[in-house]
C-alpha cells in the first residue's frame, strides 16, 4: 500500500533543458539542484558565491528536519522550484519539504512500502544516495529492485517498475539520472553473485526500453558493430563468456550500483561496474569481462560504444564504479573531452571519454598492489606479492573499498582541481571457498581492514587533473565518506564520520568553518538559493553504509571481518558518534 500525506500547494511549472557539457562550464546557476550530482557532468560545482572564503566563518545553522530512520543517510536532497525533497534509506520514503516558509514543514511525504526481506540483501547498509528531477517528475530506486516516479507537485505515484529480484540477492541503492527522457538504472548485489546489469527505462511510463548485462555473450552485453574500445584487451566477440571459467557469467556479479554521467554533445553516458563474483579470485581464472570496466553507451538504446576494463580478474574487490568528471581540458597541450575517474584501485584515471584512451593514471593515496599503468596498451601493473586467491596475504593497500570508494568528489572550474574524499586503508585477508546459493553472501574472503600509513583512516584532497598530482591533503581520523561540493565562492564542503560539518578552501585546504553534527555524516552536502534569494548549504546526517556498519548495524567489533572486514578499521567509531537522521541547513546571518 503506498500512502501519500499533501500538506503543500502545487509547484510552478519548471521547464526542463538538457544542457551540453560546454553550456554545463558556463551556464549561471539557477539555485536549484536537480540531480543527485548537480548536472550530467557530475561536478557538483555551483556558481552560486553568496557564501566564500571571507564570510563562511559566520555560517550559521537555519533549521533541521528529522528523517525519523537511523541507518546510513548517503543522498543528496534535491532542491526544485522552492522546494526540498529528501530520500531516505530503507524504508525509501521520500518528503518533500516547503522552502517558502520559516523551518520548511513538510508538505508531502510518499511511502513506497518496499519489501521488508530487501534488507538481507543489501550488503552494505540499507541506504539510498539520491533522486532525480525529471520533466515535472521525482524519480528514484527502492531497495527492493523496483523503480518509482512521484509526481513532484502532489507526491503521487505516477509509476513504478519492479526490475529484479530480491529472491537472487539484487537490490537497488544508486541514484539514477535520466537522459533523453530515458531513466538509467543499475542493481547491486556482487557480493550475492548476482549478475549486473543496467537498464533504460522510459521516463514517461517505466517501461523498460533495453537491458545491458555486464556479463555474457556480446548480444546480452548491447556490443554491436559500433563498438570500438581502445585497447586490443577489451576486443574480441563474445568476452563476457570467454574470459570466464564455464558458467562463472552467469552469477558473475559486475553490478551498476553507483554513479552515471553524460555527455549530450558526443550523446554517451558512462558509467562503471563493480567487483566480479566470488571475491576469491581463484574460483574465476580468466579477466572476467565485463567486471570493474567503465563502459560508454547510447542512452536511447544502451548500445556499448567503447569500454576500458580497469582491474582485470580484480583480485582486491576493487570495481570500477566511482564517479566519472567530464571535463574539457588541455593536456599536455591539446584540447581534450576529458572524464575524471579516482578509481578504488588507488589511481586518479585522466581518460579520453570520446573513444577510452587513458592519458594518465597515478596514484591519489598510498598504493602497493600495483606498480603502474602501461598508458600504451591500458594494462594495470600488478604487484604479484599481493595476488590474492586461496592464500593468506597481509599489508595490502589500498583496502578493499579503495582508495576511495562511492563518496563523490567535486570540481572547481576556477582552481581546475578535483577534490576527493577518500581512505586510507590496507588489509589482511584469508581465501576461502564461495559456494552459491541464490541470495546468500558469495564471497570467498576473510578480510580484515586498519589504517594505512600515517595511522589517519581518511583523507580529503586536491588533486591537479592536467599535472597528474595532489596539490594538498588534509588527514582525517576515520575514511571521509560523504561527498563534497565546491562553489564559485571558492569554499569546498565535506563531512566526516565523527559529526563535522567542514569548509576548507578551495585553493589551499585551509579549514574555514566546521558545525558538530548530531550524527556521523556519510551524505552529499549541497548548495542552493532560497526564495529569498539567500544562497543555503544542506547536508544529511546519520552514520551508517559500509564504513559505518559497526554503529548503524550495532555489530561486534570483536570480529573483526564482520561488514566485510569494515568492523575492524572501526572499532572505535561508537565513541565518537551514535545513529541519527538529520538533515541540518545553514545561510549566513
Amino acid at each position: 500500500m503506498v500512502r501519500t500525506k499533501s500538506v503543500s500547494t502545487a509547484l510552478a511549472a519548471l521547464v526542463w533543458v538538457p544542457l551540453g557539457f560546454s553550456q554545463i562550464q558556463n551556464q549561471p546557476d539557477d539555485g536549484q539542484w536537480v540531480m543527485a550530482a548537480k548536472n550530467y557532468a557530475s561536478t557538483r560545482y555551483s556558481t552560486l558565491n553568496q557564501i566564500n572564503t571571507q564570510n563562511v566563518k559566520n555560517l550559521k545553522l537555519d533549521w533541521t528536519f528529522s528523517t525519523g530512520y537511523t541507518r546510513g543517510h548517503e543522498a543528496a536532497p534535491l532542491v526544485v522550484n522552492n522546494t526540498m525533497y529528501i530520500v531516505t534509506p530503507y524504508p525509501n520514503d521520500l518528503y518533500a519539504l516547503d522552502l517558502t516558509k520559516p523551518g520548511a514543514p513538510m508538505k508531502w511525504v510518499y511511502q513506497p512500502h518496499p519489501n521488508p526481506s530487501s534488507q538481507g540483501v543489501a550488503c552494505c547498509d540499507v541506504v539510498n544516495r539520491g533522486a532525480a528531477y525529471y520533466k515535472g517528475k521525482i524519480i528514484y530506486n527502492l531497495l527492493d529492485v523496483e523503480t518509482v516516479a512521484v509526481d513532484a507537485n502532489s507526491g503521487k505515484e505516477l509509476w513504478r517498475t519492479k526490475l529484479g529480484d530480491i529472491n537472487l540477492g539484487e537490490s537497488i541503492t544508486m541514484a539514477p539520472i535520466v537522459a533523453k527522457d530515458v531513466v538509467l538504472v543499475g542493481n547491486s548485489g556482487g557480493e550475492f553473485g548476482v549478475r549486473g546489469w543496467l537498464a533504460g527505462l522510459d521516463a514517461d511510463n517505466g517501461k523498460v526500453k533495453w537491458r545491458a548485462y555486464a556479463t555474457g555473450p556480446d548480444k546480452d552485453v548491447l556490443i554491436g558493430a559500433n563498438f570500438k574500445p581502445f585497447y586490443a584487451s577489451d576486443r574480441g566477440q563474445d568476452l563476457g563468456v570467454k574470459t570466464w571459467p564455464r558458467g562463472g557469467w552467469e552469477i558473475g556479479g559486475a553490478t551498476a550500483w553507483s554513479w552515471i554521467s553524460y555527455d549530450p554533445e558526443l550523446d554517451l553516458f558512462y558509467y562503471g561496474t563493480s567487483n566480479p563474483g566470488p571475491w576469491n579470485p581463484e574460483q574465476r581464472p580468466g579477466d572476467n569481462k565485463w567486471g570493474s570496466t567503465l563502459f560508454a553507451r547510447r542512452p536511447e538504446t544502451g548500445e556499448a560504444i567503447w569500454a576500458y576494463q580497469l582491474n582485470p580478474h580484480d583480485l582486491h574487490d576493487y570495481d570500477g564504479v566511482n564517479e566519472n568528471i567530464l571535463l574539457d581540458l588541455t593536456i599536455n597541450g591539446q584540447p581534450r573531452k576529458v572524464l575524471a575517474h579516482p578509481d578504488r584501485n588507488g589511481r586518479m584515471y585522466i581518460m579520453d571519454r570520446s573513444n577510452g584512451e587513458v592519458l594518465s593514471a597515478e596514484t591519489f593515496v598510498y598504493v602497493n598492489t600495483s606498480f603502474s599503468v602501461d598508458l600504451k596498451t591500458g594494462e594495470l601493473k600488478l604487484n604479484p606479492t599481493k595476488k590474492t586467491g586461496f592464500n593468506t596475504i597481509r599489508d595490502a593497500c589500498p583496502a578493499p573499498p579503495g582508495g576511495k570508494d562511492w563518496q563523490p568528489s567535486s570540481f572547481s572550474p576556477r582552481t581546475g582541481l578535483i577534490y576527493l574524499p577518500h581512505n586510507n586503508l590496507c588489509y589482511e585477508m584469508q581465501g576461502t571457498q564461495a559456494n552459491y546459493i541464490a541470495g546468500t553472501p558469495f564471497v570467498g574472503m576473510n578480510v580484515r581492514m586498519y589504517a594505512g600509513p600515517g595511522g589517519n583512516r581518511g583523507a580529503f584532497s586536491a588533486w591537479d587533473p592536467v599535472n597528474a598530482k595532489t596539490v594538498w591533503a588534509i588527514n582525517e581520523t576515520f575514511p571521509v565518506w560523504t561527498g563534497t561540493v565546491v562553489t564559485a565562492g571558492d569554499v569546498v564542503f565535506y563531512g566526516t564520520m565523527d559529526g563535522w560539518f567542514k569548509a576548507v578552501d578551495a585553493h589551499n585546504g585551509t579549514l574555514l568553518w566546521r558545525f558538530k553534527l548530531g550524527s556521523g555524516t556519510i551524505g552529499q552536502p549541497i548548495t542552493y538559493k532560497g526564495p529569498d534569494g539567500k544562497q543555503y548549504v544542506a547536508i544529511l546526517c546519520g552514520v551508517g553504509g559500509w564504513s559505518g556498519a559497526v554503529v548503524a548495524g550495532g555489530l561486534n567489533t570483536v570480529d573483526g571481518t564482520a561488514a566485510l572486514g569494515f568492523a575492524n578499521a572501526m572499532t572505535d567509531l561508537g565513541k565518537y558518534t551514535t545513529k541519527g537522521g538529520m538533515l541540518y541547513v545553514f545561510s549566513l546571518p
